[in-house]
């Protein structure tokens, strides 16, 4: 199988990619991959790393507030779109993948163009600009939320999962005692990205002593941004702090309960590993994905909400002491994520674009 295929932006877009990858290798180890990403964000650091042959094109995303920077804008989108013709004709790919950013417009418009078969994935329960503007091009779609099928055109829409959920139940767990922590004790895993957050860190940062003299263990990842700030202040013996977990679904195969900002592909791994979590959406995304996110869990009462405009006092500390010594309400949560289960999310995904391939 010859795949072209392009996310960009943030994890969220990329790591779905990559498992779609990982997979049409599992099966048809000969397939070859062209990788078409932004020259300015994250994909350009990771996607070689994997032996994927990378280009870039130089794309920037739509302003709202701005509308000058949009002729910039406007004028990169048609640059980009000729060069994905000529980056198209000249592999000849079986299909063209997109899973999301801005990156994959020109991308996904130029393979409809050319007429190849196109496949689109959105991870968000709520789609963003560029899915939604793709919709139209994609010959089919895949989506992550049952929710999520009501905003495109259903006869080609499909509820394939996250990719990185069968990923994430792959992995082999990590020993807990590789951080220093107690296998026997219950652990509650705090992790808020790569970059972590540093309005939740100031917050952790003066609350993380109220958790001395509990029966449990805290696991802070900080992100790297936020770690030696962090790392300045004294914690109880039961807390421990890491600037980043290489392998986090490896580290989650151990956790009693987590607390985590909302990223679709965070929320597929909790709900394929059956975490209970509390959540706490960023803010700061556009079109409040998180919260969007987040409440698809909520309202199956398979995570409990916290908006980080009432991150105050010890309220982090009361839910997580709530939550974690009632141990029917755990069980209870994790009966409730598996009514969100989309099990082999990548095998779905692969099935759809072979099927495509072979018309299908």
């Amino acid at each position: 199988m010859k795949v072209i295929i392009s996310a960009g932006g943030t994890g969220g877009h990329i790591y779905p990619a990559l498992a779609v990858i990982n997979k049409i290798r599992e099966k048809e180890p000969n397939s070859e991959f062209i990788y078409i990403g932004t020259h300015n964000r994250m994909e350009k650091d990771i996607i070689p790393k994997y032996g994927i042959p990378f280009e870039t094109i130089e794309i920037y995303g739509f302003s709202r507030k701005n509308i000058f920077k949009n002729f910039k804008t406007l004028k990169s989108f048609i640059k980009s779109y000729f060069k994905c013709r000529k980056i198209i004709k000249k592999f000849n790919p079986d299909i063209v993948l997109g899973f999301g950013g801005y990156v994959t417009g020109p991308v996904i418009y130029a393979a409809k163009d050319l007429d190849y078969k196109t496949f689109i994935h959105e991870q968000n329960s709520i789609p963003g600009r560029a899915n939604l503007f793709l919709s139209k091009y994609a010959s089919a779609i895949g989506v992550s939320f049952k929710s999520t099928i009501k905003h495109f055109p259903e006869y080609k829409t499909f509820l394939t999962g996250n990719p990185c959920s069968e990923d994430a139940i792959k992995q082999p767990a990590i020993d807990k005692r590789q951080y220093g922590l107690n296998p026997n004790k219950k652990l509650v895993y705090i992790v808020m990205g790569s970059l972590g957050s540093s309005k939740v860190s100031e917050f952790l940062i003066k609350t993380l002593a109220l958790f001395k003299g509990k029966d449990y263990e805290v696991l802070f990842v900080t992100g790297k941004e936020s770690y030696e700030e962090v790392k300045k202040h004294k914690f109880p013996s039961n807390v421990f702090i890491e600037p980043y977990i290489e392998g986090q679904t490896r580290m989650m195969k151990n956790v009693d309960l987590m607390v985590t900002r909302c990223g679709a592909t965070t929320l597929s791994e909790i709900i394929a590993l059956n975490i209970p979590s509390i959540l706490i959406p960023s803010p700061y995304v556009a079109n409040n994905h998180q919260y969007k996110n987040a409440m698809a869990l909520v309202n199956k009462e398979g995570a409990v909400l916290i908006e980080e405009k009432d991150l105050k006092g010890d309220i982090l500390v009361r839910t997580i002491d709530e939550l974690i010594n009632d141990e029917k309400r755990l069980k209870k949560m994790q009966e409730n994520l598996e009514s969100l289960k989309t099990k082999e999310s990548a095998t779905k995904i692969y099935e759809i674009i072979k099927d495509l391939i072979d018309g299908k």
